[in-house]
């Protein structure tokens, strides 16, 4: 229950925000000054501060939600052997890479898993799950936060959210366009927004 009202908390955050983003580019209407065709030009401004906005609102906000999520807990001082080989192993892959010191969390699961994310080459994170570490050598764990630390270091979060920005925008952009055709060939709606455009 407390991912889901997270998930919906966040994503009305990310609305508002971005709403407000569009009103002050003055990108507010999408139908043309008689309110019959798109304005395309408006749209694909409407589509792209939404596409990308959200998604790198999601990128800048990776690192709190992962942890709020997983429940992860983030090691500030190792407590045992065990998390003490689990940051040094992190700190010198990291140099290794070249990059910022991530912070290193652990998640309770089962399951053999681990993430890396963050919008920062430089301030990331690397979570590792308890059944990672569980049923893994350490051989096998190194090699596990080796693959993670390469996503930061090639800054691989940065360009899939880049890419998942132009997909959201042209998912936008062409829902719309479907939709107001819709509606004014099917719905017969001759001016303004009819229910395929808002659905």
């Amino acid at each position: 229950m407390k991912r889901i009202f997270l998930f919906i908390l966040t994503n009305l955050a990310v609305i508002l925000i971005l709403s407000i983003v569009l009103n002050l580019l003055g990108i507010g209407r999408v139908l043309d000054a008689q309110g019959i065709d798109l304005d395309l030009r408006s749209l694909l401004g409407f589509a792209a501060v939404f596409g990308f906005g959200g998604s790198l609102i999601s990128l800048a906000m990776s690192k709190w939600t992962a942890k709020r999520l997983t429940g992860a807990r983030v090691i500030g001082s190792p407590k045992n052997e065990g998390e003490a080989w689990l940051v040094n192993t992190v700190k010198r892959q990291a140099e290794r890479a070249g990059i910022g010191m991530p912070e290193v969390a652990v998640f309770d699961s089962p399951d053999p898993n681990a993430f890396a994310t963050g919008m920062w080459r430089n301030r990331s994170l690397v979570a590792v799950s308890t059944g990672l570490l569980r049923t893994m050598s350490h051989e096998e764990v190194e090699g596990v936060l080796g693959h993670e630390i390469s996503h930061v270091a090639n800054g691989d979060m940065l360009t899939l959210a880049l890419i998942q920005g132009v997909v959201n925008t042209f998912v936008i952009f062409l829902s719309r366009v479907v939709g107001h055709l819709v509606d004014r060939v099917v719905f017969r709606t001759e001016r303004g927004h009819g229910p395929a455009f808002i659905i």
